[in-house]
């Protein structure tokens, strides 16, 4: 793994070797390396790096259409960190009771978007139940990540899924249809039936941290296949002719909102050059 400064040194889902001194306090004297791990830009420091989790089998990403909703562009970005870092990830579209016919549809399109990329989405509603069986069946015996934006519904999924703990649910602020934080640090629960569930803080944006940009490509499936057509090998699918990746978006091939998506991590590798 890449040598990155983080404000956590040791993250949830570490394996760590620790000593119990006299006093019977244990001590971490070793953190055991990485599989892999969800990592972004720190919030209040550019130049340092959080690790949400390591070691997971799963991510989860929980998005809403509304109340609040969850940009492509944010949707991408965890995706794109995802790839990079080996981290297996679905797509959890929540409140679905609260859709209305045009959200909906929406969420149906985005859904087809997703899958025929080869991500798997779910379709939930805490309130109803929906598709919380099918996430009971897709994490038991896992390490699974449930990230998302505050305000998203985490904490009142994982409360179904978890009916035996004890898990605080926060409301969303009418005027700006926010959520308000209810998870102020990661937290590792226990499952029932096998495995562990880490539900973490919200998060409001998701800064991109060392991606160069000849390789943010690669993070993209549709835009990595398709750049083998392109006429030079070291093409950045910006302003290059023959670039047959600006040539799907201007077809359709490729979704016009995963190449700004993209353009928006382009723009983080840039700005690293000046820091």
């Amino acid at each position: 793994m890449k040598k990155i400064r983080t404000t956590n040194p040791v993250a949830v889902g570490d394996n760590v070797l620790f000593e119990v001194n006299a006093e019977g306090q244990a001590l971490i004297s070793e953190i055991l390396p990485r599989r892999n791990y969800i990592i972004r830009k720190a919030s209040n420091l550019s130049k340092e790096s959080h690790i949400i989790a390591s070691n997971v089998d799963l991510s989860f990403l929980v998005v809403t259409l509304a109340h609040p909703e969850t940009s492509t562009v944010f949707i991408d970005r965890f995706l794109a960190t995802a790839q990079a870092y080996n981290v297996p990830v679905c797509l959890i579209f929540n409140k679905t009771d609260l859709y209305t016919d045009e959200e909906r549809q929406r969420a149906e399109n985005l859904i087809a978007l997703y899958e025929g990329l080869g991500y798997r989405c779910f379709r939930t509603s805490a309130l109803l139940g929906e598709g919380v069986e099918s996430l009971k069946n897709e994490i038991t015996g896992k390490i699974t990540l449930f990230s998302g934006h505050s305000g998203v519904g985490k904490s009142s999924l994982i409360k179904v899924l978890l009916p035996h703990m004890e898990i605080k649910i926060g409301e969303i602020s009418d005027y700006h249809q926010k959520g308000r934080h209810t998870t102020t640090f990661s937290e590792m629960y226990e499952l029932p039936e096998g495995g562990y569930l880490i539900d973490t803080p919200g998060i409001k944006g998701f800064g991109t941290i060392e991606m160069k940009d000849s390789e943010i490509g690669h993070f993209f499936p549709e835009i990595f296949e398709k750049s083998r057509e392109c006429r030079f090998g070291n093409c950045t699918h910006t302003h290059e002719p023959g670039c047959a990746v600006t040539k799907a978006v201007e077809e359709g091939a490729i979704a016009a909102s995963r190449y700004q998506s993209f353009l928006s991590i382009m723009d983080d590798a840039t700005e690293s050059k000046y820091r």
